[in-house]
């Protein structure tokens, strides 16, 4: 009875077994676009409970369950790296790398309680456009009239999402490009730091960093929740955990060019998620302007991609850090 209890039983074990065989004979880029699916689905589901909260709590007690439950899941998995994973060559460059990451962080907790998730989503993809042109200025990066075109293209699609001089420009949606600006800043850091330091130092300061800055704000407009609120608080975090599990597992094991259309169906996601909670969906110029935005891009990173290749003996690149 004991070994009964305590052993799957043997039909369970072929199916598992038989799922991990079938999941290893896949095409790395189909496992790599399969697990950025599952990021862009379990990173929009975070967002719509934390815009859900945001109707009684305020966006900074979201925000800070965002860091505190990945920093305590994460810890333990770092610590086991061996000694010394926490030491840096950097501490300064560690510091502003959290900063300008937990503002982006917390501007854009901010946004989700202003705008639609949808709409949000769509102005999140500027991202790489911002990162792109940053590489450019601060770290004395060369871009063709290609890659140029492509920004030019992305910018237009901006345009679009935020029609000036309409209702579609608000608060909410420049606090977003706030975010996108401090986010592309925080990536570009991140590439400085990867030179010198492991991604292991990088996410363990940076989760550090971000834990103190959400706490601040959240600590001044703390309510307590519930029971079913707690869960609700404590889901954010660990949707966010299965994300960053997901991406670095997708970003590890396949090309950044073949998963990163897949990271358009974060809109496909925030889109549906936020109809379904809130009776939201984003306009026709929404979708455009997104859609756009999204092929900017798609083509901006197949460039740095294919440039990489170039540089490294047309070895594979390395992915966006994250």
């Amino acid at each position: 009875m004991i070994r009964i209890m305590n052993a799957p039983p043997r039909g369970d074990r072929n199916r598992a077994t038989t799922g991990v065989t079938l999941w290893s004979n896949l095409p790395a880029n189909t496992r790599g676009m399969l697990l950025m699916a599952v990021f862009a689905g379990v990173v929009s589901l975070g967002h719509v409970i934390a815009r859900h909260l945001s109707q009684d709590f305020h966006p900074m007690q979201a925000a800070f369950f965002r860091t505190i439950v990945p920093l305590v899941v994460l810890t333990p998995i770092l610590m086991r790296q061996g000694p010394g994973w926490w030491r840096t060559t950097r501490p300064g460059l560690q510091f502003f790398r959290g900063l300008v990451g937990g503002i982006s962080m917390l501007t854009w907790f901010y946004a989700l309680a202003l705008i639609p998730v949808g709409d949000a989503t769509a102005l999140s993809f500027t991202v790489v456009i911002f990162a792109s042109m940053g590489a450019v200025v601060v770290l004395g990066e060369r871009m063709g009239a290609r890659r140029w075109a492509a920004i030019a293209v992305g910018i237009v699609g901006t345009l679009i999402i935020l029609r000036p001089g309409t209702d579609g420009l608000s608060v909410g949606a420049l606090v977003v490009l706030i975010s996108s600006l401090f986010w592309a800043a925080a990536l570009l850091t991140v590439k400085v730091l990867a030179r010198t330091d492991s991604s292991i130092t990088i996410v363990f300061y940076s989760s550090i960093y971000f834990t103190i800055l959400a706490g601040i704000p959240a600590a001044y407009y703390w309510r307590t929740p519930d029971p079913e609120q707690f869960a609700l608080f404590v889901s954010v975090g660990l949707l966010a955990t299965v994300a960053q599990l997901a991406m670095t597992g997708a970003l590890k094991i396949a090309e950044t060019a073949a998963i990163m259309p897949m990271d358009f169906t974060r809109l496909l996601w925030a889109a549906g998620l936020g109809y379904i909670w809130f009776g939201e969906f984003p306009d026709l110029w929404t979708w455009a302007g997104g859609a756009i935005v999204f092929a900017s891009t798609i083509y901006i990173t197949y460039r740095e991609n294919r440039a990489a290749k170039v540089e490294q003996g047309d070895h594979p690149a390395n992915g966006p850090p994250h």
